[in-house]
């Protein structure tokens, strides 16, 4: 037994020392990447240190899945060496990892021909393959590429694996037989075990390295070459099953299979109906605005994680949960018969920013075979061709759930994380972050410098990242004491620590929202800025209970703060609404004579129906709140059919613009 071990002992160091060697072709494989870089690499050498550091991890990952098997094959092998021979333990990891560094080369290689035609990493467009026309893009292919002489690389290539692989497997000689005890031998396979599983993790963190790539550098190139080719991968199988499971009819689910017409004349506002261009009825102008032709406002609409409103009921001088928010909300246009398009952040930022609605049961656009999608009617655009500078601005990384990639298409001049606030602010990254982000003052002051500096008139769309599990708040700041009245408590379940923690975070994030606002109208960006706030969702129903969970349990605020000057009259700020009316009701507050597309409506608009829908199925009319098909008043079945038909018009949206892009 001691003399096996140690040959046992032998292939397994061999095996570490052909781990390391394939890490570093994989390292290969990303400076690659660099051929197709811009010349203008905005970086410092430590972004360069950082993204080949956390590639390397990233590697190490997939080096750990792929060690993992042949390690607890070893040890079955010797604890059962009597009826398996070693040589046959040496044949089988030699077929193992020459098939598998095979197939990892083969998603590292196509991962670079992917990004040298879509200039993107990996995703779910790699399925168009063999959606789209197979022989087609064979024949674009031959035309583009030196077929010859990648296939006699490739051939090169597999035979120096093959060569490589062979040599840390099958030729184990010049074993040194040494006496190892059973104890040591346990501990031997136990540190393996445990370094094998931590270098899948990554991370001593709270999420795992592969939970979603963090940006490491304020160049987004260099974002997209830390990140690993076979995770992409996996992620983009994923979103290709869910987008396959989930890529429903809702036009005729929602009644108008053949009468999609009916569905625009029902969201439409106008009195006349353009059967030839079904779209230009969802086109609208705003007015021609004098003051606003000669002083253009900056338009800041900040999404506070989390942000409800049913809590805020309880705000008083024990429960001050607001805050600096306080103040501004009681002083400005707040909109409280509002609510979220969606319960997911992800799902009521898209439709925002798109002016659609929320579709129930689907993938998010920015993973799906949407992502690479330029939409027409996309918020920014509209404000990117009157003349304004355009930025998507979230808190933490770029890559969670791919809104860098995919909101640089929808008409942001600038798409910016984490990374940039840190290099913009000089922050240390320790004490200036939490787990899913910056702590949301250093984003406000982020935001604040963009605003001072600005050329010219600014729209900036924030997400914020506090108010978010594990509820961590700066060290320095100073929190004012939360005492639950009885009537808040009867309202609660749940451990009440946990959701005094919570709600501590909620305090933070709700002040730091209001000491921005304190500093643009301090200062002279007062004069010319108008200031939405808004929420994703209202997450704190989980642990809370409500008196009317229908009419309560969705809602988040809709505020606007607009300089005096411009501010209009006589404003009905309990007309409901949800998301798809944000950006409609701001075009024609901040742009003279612009055109736009738009499921929603303009809030401030007396002549029109509104209402508000949520994919849950929960709609609000100015009857009140109820769920889908069960309208009872003349106005709630008017809001019923509203959602039937704008659910069905984002459906033909959508789809008519993804089959105009694949044409």
């Amino acid at each position: 037994m001691q003399s096996k071990f140690s040959y046992y002992l032998a292939l397994l160091k061999n095996l570490i020392v052909l781990q390391f060697v394939f890490l570093s072709v994989m390292s290969l494989f990303r400076l690659a990447f660099f051929k197709f870089a811009s010349s203008e690499i905005r970086a410092d050498f430590i972004d360069y240190i950082n993204t080949f550091l956390l590639g390397l991890r990233l590697d190490l990952s997939i080096l750990g899945y792929v060690f993992s098997l042949p390690l607890l094959f070893l040890i079955f092998a010797y604890i059962l060496n009597r009826f398996i021979s070693f040589t046959f333990v040496k044949r089988a990891l030699f077929l193992y990892f020459f098939t598998f560094y095979l197939f990892i080369s083969l998603i590292l290689a196509s991962d670079i021909g992917f990004f040298s035609y879509f200039g993107d990493r990996i995703n779910i467009m790699i399925f168009g393959i063999f959606d789209d026309d197979t022989k087609a893009l064979w024949e674009i292919a031959k035309k583009n590429y030196n077929l010859f002489l990648i296939f006699t690389a490739a051939l090169v290539y597999i035979f120096i694996i093959y060569k490589l692989v062979k040599k840390f497997t099958l030729e184990i000689r010049d074993v040194e037989v040494k006496d190892y005890g059973i104890l040591k031998q346990i501990s031997i396979f136990f540190i393996l075990i445990l370094l094998t599983f931590l270098a899948i993790r990554g991370t001593f963190g709270l999420f795992p390295i592969y939970h979603w790539t963090k940006d490491v550098a304020h160049d987004n190139f260099l974002n997209k070459i830390s990140k690993n080719g076979v995770y992409l991968f996996v992620e983009a199988i994923k979103q290709y099953k869910k987008s396959k499971k989930g890529e429903v009819d809702y036009i005729k689910e929602m009644g108008f299979s053949s009468k999609i017409e009916e569905a625009f004349k029902i969201v439409s506002n106008k009195k006349s109906f353009d059967k030839t261009d079904l779209i230009n009825n969802i086109t609208y102008n705003t007015r021609y605005n004098e003051k606003l032709e000669k002083n253009r406002l900056n338009v800041v609409v900040i999404m506070v994680e989390s942000f409800g409103m049913p809590i805020l009921k309880y705000q008083s001088y024990n429960f001050d949960i607001m805050r600096r928010l306080k103040k501004h909300f009681e002083n400005d246009i707040l909109f409280k018969n509002f609510i979220s398009t969606s319960n997911g952040t992800i799902v009521s930022l898209e439709p925002m920013l798109l002016n659609l609605v929320a579709r129930p049961r689907s993938v998010p656009y920015a993973q799906s075979i949407y992502q690479n999608i330029s939409f027409k009617q996309a918020a920014a655009k509209v404000y990117q061709k009157n003349g304004y500078e355009t930025s998507f601005i979230y808190g933490g990384e770029l890559s969670w759930r791919n809104v860098g990639n995919f909101f640089s298409k929808q008409g942001f001049d600038n798409v910016e994380g984490k990374a940039n606030i840190l290099y913009e602010l000089s922050l240390d990254n320790r004490s200036s972050t939490h787990d899913w982000g910056v702590y949301d003052q250093y984003l406000y002051d982020y935001i604040l410098k963009k605003l001072q500096n600005a050329k010219k008139p600014q729209f900036i769309f924030a997400l914020t990242t506090n108010n978010h599990p594990p509820y961590a708040i700066p060290k320095n700041y100073k929190s004012k004491k939360l005492i639950f009245s009885e009537e808040l408590k009867k309202h609660l379940r749940g451990d009440l620590e946990l959701i005094k923690k919570r709600l501590y975070d909620y305090q933070y994030a709700l002040d730091m929202a209001g000491r921005f606002l304190d500093m643009v109208k301090s200062s002279p960006l007062g004069e010319n800025t108008l200031v939405v706030i808004t929420a994703d969702n209202n997450t704190i129903e989980g642990v809370m209970h409500y008196d009317n969970y229908v009419e309560e349990s969705k809602k988040i605020p809709f505020y606007i703060y607009i300089p005096k000057s411009f501010k209009p009259k006589d404003i009905d700020a309990q007309v409901p609404g949800s998301h798809k009316d944000i950006m409609p009701t701001l075009y024609n507050l901040t742009l003279s004579n612009a055109k736009y597309i738009a499921v929603g409506t303009n809030l401030l608009d007396k002549e029109i129906l509104h209402c508000g829908f949520n994919d849950k199925g929960i709609i609000i009319s100015k009857d009140g709140a109820f769920r889908f098909k069960k309208a009872k008043s003349k106005e709630q079945k008017k809001c019923q059919e509203y959602y039937k038909a704008a659910l069905a018009v984002t459906d033909y949206l959508v789809k008519k613009q993804l089959t105009q892009t694949s044409q």
